[in-house]
C-alpha cells in the first residue's frame, strides 16, 4: 500500500502534483494530515493508525492501575514490536534527549546501549541480562527507533532475533514505515504519552466469551 506525501522540499507548502505522488515511494512514519485515512486500512488505534506486515498478532499493553491503553505491541514468529507517540516540541531534538535516558535505564539494569546509524537514522542495539523460565541467564536484545514528526515522536523497540537479525528486520521496518500519527490539536507538554483506545471490536482478554 502506497501513500502520497506533501513535499516540502520547495518550502511552497503546495501539494504534488498526481504524477508526482505516484512516482515517489511511500516513506513513513506518517502524520495524519499526510494521509487519507478514510481510504487506509489499518487498525485506527486512536493516536496511531497501524497497518501490520506478515502474519503477527496485535495487542495492547494496558496500565493496570489506570486502565489506559499505554502501547501497541506486535507479536510475529521472529520477535514483536512495540509501538509509542509521545507529543514532542517542534525543534526536532526529542530523540536526541531521550537515547541518554534510555541508555541510563538500561545501565541501571544491568545492560548496555550501544549507538549505530540504520535505517531510520540514529538507533539503539541494548543488551539486557534476563532468566529465562527455567532459571538460566540469558540475553534479551531490543533494537530501538524513533522518528519526529509534527509535534510528535514515534517510538519503536524490536525485540527478539528481528532485533540483532536484518533478514529478519524487514517485516518490522515496513510496519514502521506504515505507521500513523494522530497528534491532535491540543496543548500538551513535551513527553505526554499520545492517547491509544481500543478498537470497536476488540475486547479485554480478561472478559468472558458470550455464550
Amino acid at each position: 500500500m502506497r501513500f502520497g506525501r506533501k513535499s516540502d522540499a520547495s518550502g511552497s507548502g503546495e501539494e504534488p502534483k498526481a504524477s508526482e505522488t505516484e512516482t515517489t515511494p511511500a516513506a513513513g512514519p506518517f502524520d495524519a494530515s499526510e494521509v487519507d485515512l478514510d481510504a487506509h486500512e489499518g487498525v485506527d488505534l486512536g493516536s496511531l493508525v497501524v497497518t501490520p506486515v506478515g502474519a503477527v498478532e496485535l495487542q495492547l499493553q494496558v496500565d493496570e492501575q489506570s486502565g489506559e491503553v499505554i502501547a501497541v505491541v506486535l507479536v510475529g514468529e521472529h520477535g514483536a514490536l512495540e509501538l509509542r507517540a509521545f507529543a514532542a516540541s517542534r525543534g526536532g531534538s526529542a530523540w536526541d534527549e531521550l537515547r541518554p535516558r534510555i541508555s541510563a535505564e538500561m545501565a541501571r539494569l544491568g545492560g548496555t546501549s550501544d549507538e549505530k546509524q540504520g535505517t531510520f537514522g540514529t538507533e539503539l542495539l541494548c543488551m539486557v541480562p534476563v532468566q529465562t523460565p527455567e532459571g538460566q541467564p540469558a540475553t534479551q536484545a531490543s533494537r530501538i527507533v524513533a522518528h519526529e514528526g509534527s509535534a510528535w515522536l514515534l517510538r519503536a523497540t524490536l525485540m527478539g532475533p528481528a532485533a540483532v537479525d536484518e533478514a529478519l528486520a524487514g517485516p518490522w521496518e515496513e510496519t514502521i514505515r506504515q505507521v500513523v500519527v494522530r497528534r491532535g490539536r491540543e496543548a500538551m507538554p513535551p513527553g505526554t504519552p499520545l492517547p491509544l483506545r481500543l478498537p470497536p471490536e476488540a475486547r479485554r482478554v480478561d472478559e468472558p466469551l458470550a455464550d
